[in-house]
């Protein structure tokens, strides 16, 4: 047997393939199942006892030579092939990527608004998603019997029926880092919080039960109605240009008095009418106001010597009108076409 290995290595160390064909053709004549190594193996055991020492180290020797001249073989076709494709033909050019990752349009506008509040001395600050009640309602003067705080438009993560010393649920909106700056903090105080929001709303085209807002709280002595304004304005002109034209409306919200909601003319249609402008030629892009002396004294702050401004907006409606989208549930579908749309955005 001793003849019959030395005369396998012989052939073994010899061998050349210059194809993938051949190589596996090397495989099957000596490294498969009923190839002529493991034939070797087989007949083993009927070796003397006196010589499988001398024969089983000769076996196992040749089939880790035989298994390397595969590998070895294997590599040599491997870098022909990719030679041949003309590829790494000059090693010191830099890699390209086949496919460039792209931000999510909801991060790139939210970085954006950030980005334009914080060049007006606006810091950012965030919050839990699952609060109680005081947070999301009571402390922003939210009657007891608002339509706000039913089962049907909130959700709740404890049962507001049973547990009403202090229910437990899923922010409606990021107000709630308000009232823990308000409550925690001495003013002046100028934030801007972002962050995920859920409402118990149908899904459609314009509304989704998950959604984010960035809502803004400034604080201070003598803040204004007129520098509420003007905080909005500058927005929108840096946002989406210098031609915006914008338009305040009264509007009621629980927490500021008095109330207001600001409009853009439509950028989808031009002033034309569509489903998004619901065919009016403005859109609201935010609700806004002056904080309610009632929420300053429930958090804490002296009413009489501080006064304050806040607003909010969701960020699917400001990107639906930055890149023409007509249908918000595009982004929450994960659709890759929709998302490669946004590759190289920042």
């Amino acid at each position: 047997m001793i003849t019959e290995i030395e005369k396998i290595l012989a052939e073994i160390n010899t061998f050349t393939a210059g194809s993938d064909d051949e190589l596996e053709a090397f495989r099957i004549k000596y490294l498969s199942r009923k190839g002529k190594i493991p034939s070797l193996f087989e007949r083993f055991k009927d070796v003397l006892p006196q010589d499988r020492k001398v024969i089983g180290q000769s076996l196992n020797n040749l089939k880790t030579q035989a298994q390397e001249k595969y590998n070895l073989l294997k590599s040599e076709i491997s870098e022909k092939t990719i030679a041949k494709k003309g590829e790494y033909t000059d090693l010191t050019k830099p890699t390209g990527f086949q496919d460039i990752g792209a931000r999510h349009p909801i991060s790139v506008v939210r970085r954006m608004i950030l980005e334009i509040f914080a060049r007006i001395g606006y810091n950012v600050a965030e919050g839990p998603e699952i609060v109680d009640d005081w947070h999301n309602f009571s402390a922003l003067n939210f009657p007891e019997d608002h339509p706000a705080r039913d089962m049907q438009d909130t959700f709740f993560v404890s049962n507001p029926l049973t547990d009403t010393d202090k229910p437990i649920l899923l922010r409606t909106h990021t107000s709630t880092v308000q009232v823990k700056m308000m409550e925690s903090a001495k003013p002046p105080i100028r934030i801007v919080a972002p962050g995920r929001v859920f409402r118990n709303e149908a899904i459609s085209a314009r509304a989704h039960c998950i959604f984010h807002q960035v809502e803004g709280l400034y604080i201070d002595h003598n803040v204004s109605f007129a520098d509420l304004k003007q905080t909005l304005y500058y927005f929108a002109t840096e946002f989406f240009g210098d031609d915006t034209q914008v338009r305040f409306r009264p509007s009621y919200f629980p927490f500021t008095e008095p109330s207001a909601e600001m409009d853009i003319l439509c950028k989808m249609c031009n002033e034309e009418g569509c489903r998004i402008c619901k065919y009016s030629g403005w859109v609201e892009i935010l609700g806004c106001g002056m904080v309610d002396p009632n929420v300053l004294k429930l958090c804490g702050i002296d009413s009489k010597e501080y006064t304050g401004l806040a607003f909010g907006m969701g960020i699917e409606r400001i990107a639906m009108l930055k890149y023409q989208i007509d249908d918000l549930r595009l982004f929450f579908e994960n659709d890759l076409r929709f998302l490669k749309l946004f590759e190289g955005a920042v």
